[in-house]
């Protein structure tokens, strides 16, 4: 085989390559986007009285509880794993949220799938579509979603999304369970 052959052979291998890893991203992205599918789906399940085996199994003593915010919040969501480990409270407001994870737990902001998944899929997704509506004179650019990230060095505290209307309510309270789950699972794999 030529120099030049052999420089053919492994350009075309270079480029196989880069449409394998684009096929692996745009598969991964689909199944992130069927387990918040799949979140909705039971959520649904769950509002309307069907309830897994796993969710209905007792549940040994929580761990405690995180203390409630100063702000008057609608309503509190505690967020669970299927074995009834406490991941955070979800409080909810008319146009925001505030998730207080659990003080017993560690999640750092290193943990896949935060970064990639909840922040710059999500959260920065969400917010985008809104600077574009803003630019087109949809909503007012007071009403963008913002969120930000409480932290204690690399440990999240606490998340605050505001401006998060009411359609997208069930998309983030299921995007922040299945973060918080796949972290978790992670945590529990290294200790």
């Amino acid at each position: 085989m030529t120099k030049e052959e052999e420089k053919e052979k492994i350009k075309k291998i270079a480029e196989l390559r880069a449409l394998l890893e684009k096929r692996v991203e745009d598969m991964e992205t689909e199944l992130e986007g069927l387990r918040i599918l799949l979140g909705f789906v039971d959520d649904t399940l769950i509002e309307k009285g069907f309830k897994r085996a796993e969710i209905v199994k007792p549940v040994p003593t929580p761990p405690k509880a995180v203390s409630p915010p100063a702000i008057e919040y609608e309503r509190s969501i505690p967020l669970k794993t299927v074995t009834g480990d406490l991941l955070a409270n979800l409080y909810v407001e008319k146009d925001s949220m505030r998730v207080v994870l659990a003080e017993d737990k560690s999640f750092d902001i290193n943990t896949p799938p935060f970064t990639s998944f909840l922040v710059e899929r999500v959260l920065a997704k969400m917010q985008e579509k809104d600077r574009e509506a803003a630019s087109t004179g949809e909503i007012t650019p007071n009403k963008i979603l913002s969120y930000n990230i409480t932290r204690d060095g690399n440990l999240i505290r606490e998340i605050t999304i505001r401006n998060a209307r009411s359609e997208r309510s069930r998309e983030l309270k299921s995007a922040v369970r299945w973060t918080l789950e796949k972290m978790y699972e992670k945590m529990v794999q290294t200790s």
